[in-house]
């Protein structure tokens, strides 16, 4: 692994009203089974690595991240058309509600436990 420091951080503004400030801090280069964790204030680990092939983006979506009252959301911007995946700590709906709103996001479909990942399952299969 390694990290490239920005030092200042590069900052730029994002969200639907540009008043999101983004702070870069550097550049991290892992090479094939490596991997880091990201840890939130209340201890909720958030893994991410790389494979030859490329990257597990997320831990198991009803496995660790349920462990760790993280959330997955499918969102979707209806004004550009992209979507994006976006990871929730269970107790911060509302902030992530208000944020959604704000930025004009609309949930697609929750990913965070078996019967909700079966359900999108059985969609996918039936529109084949």
């Amino acid at each position: 692994m390694k990290f490239d420091r920005k030092d200042p951080p590069r900052e730029f503004t994002v969200g639907e009203h540009g008043d999101i400030i983004i702070k870069d801090q550097g550049n991290l280069h892992l090479t094939a089974d490596e991997q880091v964790t990201f840890v939130t204030e209340s201890g909720a680990e958030y893994d991410f690595a790389r494979k030859d092939w490329g990257y597990y983006a997320s831990p198991s979506l009803n496995g660790r991240l349920e462990g760790f009252n993280l959330r997955t959301a499918l969102t979707r911007n209806p004004a550009t058309g992209r979507y994006f995946i976006l990871v929730v700590e269970r107790g911060h709906e509302d902030s992530f509600q208000r944020y959604l709103d704000v930025e004009k996001l609309d949930i697609v479909t929750w990913m965070d436990d078996t019967a909700s990942l079966d359900r999108l399952r059985a969609a996918v299969e039936s529109a084949e």
